[in-house]
């Protein structure tokens, strides 16, 4: 017999009683009734209920068990009385009769229970993640996670996409994000950075001559902490084609996502990728505040400014007289009772702003009748027109906000949200996706003006070297995401792949060709020597195991995350390097005050 089992916990059924069997696993619960141990033994496939009486030569030891010990034991297979059957598991037709056992690991007192469903703090539960990790539900999102990768894999290849590596330490590199640097021993005074993403190797790829690229690549992102996303790492489906217009990068990426989804979306809707809209960035932000909506919320948002633009309510009207300002109505379906209204203005006041506000319709016998302070303010017609324009009746609302759209916008995004889920509007059970595309290439710092580019550096800009010879706001770019139940899921682009419209591109935000040939080098050279069109896209792994699992912190999804202040409590990193270390490297830690 094997030296620690002959079965897994999951294994043994009626058809077994009688033999002779060896299990090992944790103790995940121990019941005393009457003088006899019942030990539920878990491992990583499943639970078998073991037990143990006085006449057991090892019935002393098992009293001495703790729970998370790790054991071995061999026993007879036996089968449960017919009362006592438990169907909720594989195993609960038969027990083990314990004959000897072997403590493998002894567990000490536990910071945090493996059995129940007790919440802790998490830094409680990443400072012992290997005991989380023992949980059914992390141990199910990390199986999950495994197979989507292998999923995905193997859905790339059988579209005949070949996978390779990329270096993992090379040169800095703009992404968006903070480069980890790494010094080098060998360069004094000269550091590496840890890729952000493989984004130039994967375009060397393309000039090399490959046709199709893909691979599960990390990626390290000095970020300021957010619930979907790691402050320092996560993994990525990163691919790139050459030869391909946007829509072709559409076509080869969607049916993998969506394979994906309904693989292990445990039966949710996911619609077909032929159908998944595509809508321009400016649009989306119009209608949903964010160029990642959640689109199982029918609610669109409009522009209403016309009906307050010299109206009696002076708040919205005296905005109007300024430039680039907004009224945008967020409709209301259902949501037309004043508590509710109140609730959702006092929504709006614990986002920062200094209220939200709001008009409910309801019936007069004799016709509609608009209620609220706006109604009042701005008159019967123009709250007609307003109900006309958003398609509202009786027992609905709408709510307004207004500004500069830029500054109400993330409130507005969120408002939505809020509304949809307190109104059941929101469609559950399903995954909605869209193409956001059409982003602006370039962005304007509010303070000094000065223009950056907004999205990835390395996009080819709409209408190639010509369209940069205007105002670079209106530049749009062939750059597109994938947005998901509120989520951006993936987000990619057709490749800049002329030296010339680089060198033009990177003017504009700044960056004169000498600058580019320093920080591209590589890049730039290669695309001297016949460079094909090309594109592609990343998929954020993380994010993707997040929705499936239905949970919205990455942290569940990820095996050993950082905390949000990017800090590893159970391997103590960052940790301080030693004066040896330092002085191998020339470097010097400044005291921070």
């Amino acid at each position: 017999m094997h030296a620690y089992r002959s079965h897994t916990c999951a294994d043994l059924r009626q058809s077994h009683v009688g033999e002779g069997v060896r299990l090992a696993g944790w103790v995940h619960r121990i019941r005393d009734h009457g003088g006899v141990l019942f030990i539920d033994l878990r491992d990583h496939y499943g639970v078998t209920q073991v037990l143990c009486d006085p006449d057991s030569p090892v019935f002393d030891a098992a009293e001495g068990l703790r729970a998370e010990s790790c054991i071995r034991i061999d026993g007879t297979v036996k089968a449960r009385d017919a009362s006592l059957v438990n169907p909720k598991i594989p195993t609960g037709g038969i027990e083990v009769y314990i004959r000897d056992m072997e403590v493998l690991g002894a567990a000490g007192d536990l910071p945090l229970q493996v059995f129940g469903d007790q919440e802790y703090p998490e830094e409680t539960r990443l400072r012992y993640r290997y005991l989380d990790l023992r949980r059914e539900a992390m141990q199910r999102n990390m199986v999950l996670r495994s197979d989507v990768v292998a999923s995905i894999r193997r859905r790339m290849w059988e579209r005949s996409f070949r996978e390779f590596q990329t270096p993992i330490i090379t040169a800095s590199s703009p992404e968006g994000a903070r480069d980890f640097l790494v010094p080098s021993r060998l360069h004094p005074g000269r550091f590496y950075a840890l890729p952000q993403a493989p984004q130039q190797f994967k375009q060397l790829i393309m000039v090399s001559g490959f046709d199709k690229y893909f691979q599960i690549a990390p990626c390290f992102r000095d970020e300021d902490p957010r619930a979907d996303r790691s402050p320092t790492d996560f993994y990525q489906l990163d691919m790139e084609m050459s030869f391909v217009e946007q829509q072709d990068v559409f076509d080869a990426v969607a049916p993998v996502i969506a394979g994906v989804f309904e693989e292990f979306g445990e039966g949710a809707r996911v619609d077909a990728p032929e159908t998944w809209p595509q809508i321009p960035f400016a649009e989306a932000m119009l209608k949903y505040g964010s160029d990642k909506p959640d689109l199982r919320n029918p609610i669109e948002m409009q522009d209403v400014s016309e009906h307050f633009r010299g109206s009696g309510f002076a708040i919205f009207a005296k905005l109007l007289e300024q430039e680039g300002t907004q009224i945008r109505a967020i409709p209301a379906p259902t949501g037309g009772s004043r508590k509710f209204c109140d609730r959702m203005n006092a929504f709006a006041q614990k986002e920062g702003l200094p209220g939200m506000g709001y008009i409910f319709w309801r019936d007069q016998g004799d016709g509609i009748e608009a209620a609220g302070p706006l109604a009042k303010n701005i008159g019967p017609e123009r709250t007609e027109a307003i109900r006309q324009q958003l398609g509202l009746g009786v027992g609905d609302a709408a709510f307004f906000l207004g500004g500069k759209p830029q500054a109400f916008e993330r409130v507005a995004a969120k408002a939505r949200d809020v509304i949809g889920e307190e109104l059941k509007l929101t469609e559950q059970d399903r995954f909605a996706f869209a193409w956001i595309v059409d982003f602006p290439m370039y962005e304007a710092d509010e303070e000094t003006g000065k223009v950056d580019f907004s999205h990835n550096p390395f996009s080819m800009p709409q209408g190639g070297h010509d369209a940069l010879d205007g105002d670079p706001l209106d530049v749009l770019g062939y750059q597109y995401d994938l947005a998901c139940n509120g989520y951006e899921i993936v987000s990619g682009a057709i490749r800049n792949h002329r030296p010339e419209i680089m060198f033009k591109a990177f003017a504009l935000a700044g960056y004169d060709e000498s600058e580019v040939r320093n920080r591209f080098g590589g890049m730039v050279n290669a695309f001297q020597y016949g460079a094909p069109p090309h594109g592609g896209c990343a998929a954020g792994i993380d994010r993707m195991v997040m929705l499936l699992a239905g949970t919205s912190n990455i942290r569940e999804v990820i095996m050993f995350p950082m905390t949000q202040r990017a800090e590893d409590l159970m391997m103590n990193a960052p940790s301080e390097p030693t004066p040896d270390q330092l002085m191998e490297l020339g470097l010097r830690v400044i005291p921070q005050e």
